[in-house]
């Protein structure tokens, strides 16, 4: 009896350990999902509807703007690209105003700022126990300047977040092309993750030439990323990083269809499932940035796992990334910023602009102006939802409350569809003058739309106003002004019953007026 006492015994722990096992295995609801040999194609499409961003991928999301200071020794030998030779006494910038940078960019409807804090040339816009060239060997506030305290002290001050980008490749330190230079560079990272307070994100680019050694270095990500994990564990790591993709261009505009749930190839087969549960996503997705297509559901459907990567747009202000006196006068336009925004915010990416200080240490008055022009038709574009006060018609697919929380101006409050394709009429008080479209997702339930039209009643008939494919976080949509009191939305192709937190209709400010 006994024996068989000991084999119930254990055949019971048996059963109660197996969804112990299966609390190990990689969550369907996450921002990471493995697809099994066993998953259907539905079960593979309700996997990516269910992949959702992490808090620190939404805090970025929500953002929405932010700015690029390209700032450094390029600024004072007019170049682009600097050798690591370049004489430190050179930069001297005597009206620094970090104040003046942040507030232009807080102006501008910004909330983070990415500094430059080492680019390929390997000076250090910061006091590093590491190198002698930087700022300590610059004429600059007698060498005892720090660009990168400056801004952040700024940047607290007005309420904005810091970012900072350091070049991994760097044609002036003797150690690169070794692994000494891994050691050099975690140290670099260690200063300015530890003494300026908070990061919001740090910046990576690809870049990796040649040292002064003629040597190429093998760059050590992973010990890059547990790094920050460590010392900043609210920061993004973008672009060559595991939380923010680059969108393929520096143009300022976003794919038509721009899926943030996106199949994630990795190198190491076998560490990618740890190394997302135990160091917090830390592997890097390898993406081909550039391609058309990224999320479709023929894509999907030979993944072999699913990630939440959302597309950032990062385009200058100007021609070239640093300052150049010769094109003070090739600012963009107003007219092109507003295409940027709509092509980049507008269809699910988060815009990163660059504005790049000059010599004086401040960012150029024809910028500037610029800026506030644009963020005047922004503001004055979206200032009025001519939906926020519109009647539900249909109360069957929503209630009255529900549609409330679609023109609350509240991306918290949101409506989740009892059905796949759900139509949605608006009646409006009144009759109505607009020629754009807003629609947000509620991505924390998930991007799911796939394809959407906007039609207005217009002499007793249904007319197409707009259409398009994904929505995400945002989608912005302009079209010949149309005037009408009853709109529908109809949501076509889904893959899953959508939520949406927002719906508006706006009419465009004059850009003449500003």
């Amino acid at each position: 009896m006994r024996i068989i006492a000991k084999i119930y015994t254990l055949l019971f722990l048996i059963l109660i350990s197996l969804p112990l096992v299966a609390q190990n295995t990689v969550p369907e609801t996450g921002n990471y999902v493995e697809i099994l040999p066993t998953d259907s194609k539905d079960d593979i499409i309700r996997k990516a509807a269910n992949v959702i961003p992490s808090e620190k991928q939404m805090a970025w999301q929500r953002m929405e703007l932010t700015a690029f200071l390209h700032f450094g020794i390029n600024t004072f030998t007019n170049r682009e690209w600097g050798e690591g030779t370049e004489d430190p006494g050179l930069f001297n910038p005597e009206e620094l105003d970090a104040g003046q940078w942040v507030k232009t960019c807080k102006d501008a409807g910004m909330k983070l700022i990415i500094l430059t804090a080492k680019h390929h040339d390997g000076f250090c816009l910061w006091q590093s126990k590491y190198t002698k060239h930087s700022v300590k060997s610059s004429p600059w506030k007698n060498g005892k300047g720090d660009v990168v305290k400056e801004l952040a002290d700024a940047c607290r001050e007005q309420g904005m977040k810091l970012g900072i980008y350091l070049s991994p490749w760097d044609r002036n330190s003797a150690v690169y092309g070794t692994e000494e230079y891994n050691n050099y560079f975690v140290n670099q990272l260690t200063e300015l993750l530890t003494n300026y307070g908070d990061v919001a994100e740090v910046w990576f680019d690809g870049a990796n030439g040649e040292g002064p050694n003629g040597k190429k270095q093998v760059y050590d990500w992973q010990r890059y990323y547990k790094t920050i994990r460590q010392l900043q564990p609210n920061a993004v790591i973008a672009i060559v990083g595991p939380d923010v993709r680059w969108v393929g261009t520096e143009s300022g505009y976003g794919r038509d269809t721009e899926w943030s749930v996106v199949p994630a190839m990795v190198q190491d087969e076998d560490e990618v499932a740890a190394r997302s549960q135990q160091e917090g996503g830390t592997f890097r997705p390898a993406i081909d940035a550039m391609a058309k297509d990224l999320g479709s559901r023929d894509k999907l459907l030979v993944a072999k796992r699913l990630v939440w990567y959302p597309s950032e747009v990062d385009v200058s202000i100007r021609p070239g990334w640093f300052y150049h006196k010769n094109q003070d006068t090739k600012v963009k336009s107003v007219e092109k910023l507003l295409d940027i925004y709509y092509s980049s915010v507008g269809k699910n990416s988060l815009l990163l602009m660059n504005i790049p200080p000059d010599k004086r240490g401040l960012i150029y008055e024809n910028d500037v102006e610029t800026l506030r022009k644009w963020r005047k038709v922004l503001n004055e574009t979206f200032e009025d939802n001519l939906a926020a006060n519109a009647r539900i018609v249909n109360e069957k697919v929503l209630s009255v409350e529900e549609v409330k929380s679609l023109t609350d101006n509240d991306y918290d409050t949101y409506w989740k569809a009892k059905e796949e394709m759900p139509t949605i009429e608006f009646r409006m008080d009144g009759t109505k003058t607009f020629d754009c479209l807003l629609l947000q997702e509620k991505v924390t339930v998930g991007q799911r739309v796939e394809k959407f039209k906007l039609e207005a009643k217009l002499n007793g008939k249904w007319e197409l106003i707009t259409e398009g494919t994904t929505i995400g976080y945002k989608r912005l949509l302009r079209f010949p002004e149309v005037t009408a009191d009853t709109v529908r939305l109809a949501i076509e192709q889904s893959r899953a019953n959508p939520a949406l937190a927002e719906f508006g209709l706006f009419k465009s400010a004059s850009i003449n007026d500003h």
